[in-house]
């Protein structure tokens, strides 16, 4: 695998990310910004979906989840009170990729996204 995450004992350690990836790959892909274009106005709905198109975007270039190196997730109106449906998407979606890999992400509130009815955007950086 191309990718090793770490916590070093230092920094603190965060149950849904690692706060380091060593990337040892030779091939960088960068996945654009997903959405869920036909899932409800649901954050846990829309959050799942967008990690389930990364997937797909990763299979497309010939790697998985377990290939990420970075993770940004932009939630648009971001509040403490959201985490729990974010997580909630995120467990879904980790189970039917099949993966356990906790790569290290930013969580990034914004005021919107493309069109009303997307609440989440995920983007993500891959070394296969």
């Amino acid at each position: 695998m191309p990718i090793t995450l770490v916590n070093p004992r230092e920094l603190p350690e965060i149950d849904v990310y690692h706060q380091v990836s060593i990337a040892s790959g030779t091939k960088l892909v960068f996945v654009a910004g997903q959405v869920a274009w036909d899932t409800e106005p649901d954050l846990a709905a829309q959050v799942e979906q967008c990690y389930l198109n990364v997937g797909t975007a990763l299979t497309a270039a010939g790697g998985s989840f377990d290939d990420v190196a970075k993770l940004t997730c932009y939630v648009v109106g971001w509040t403490p009170d959201k985490m729990p449906a974010l997580l909630a998407g995120i467990a879904r979606a980790a189970e039917k990729l099949g993966t356990t890999a906790k790569p290290p992400a930013s969580l990034i509130g914004v005021a919107a996204l493309d069109v009303p009815e997307h609440l989440v955007e995920v983007e993500a950086t891959a070394v296969l």
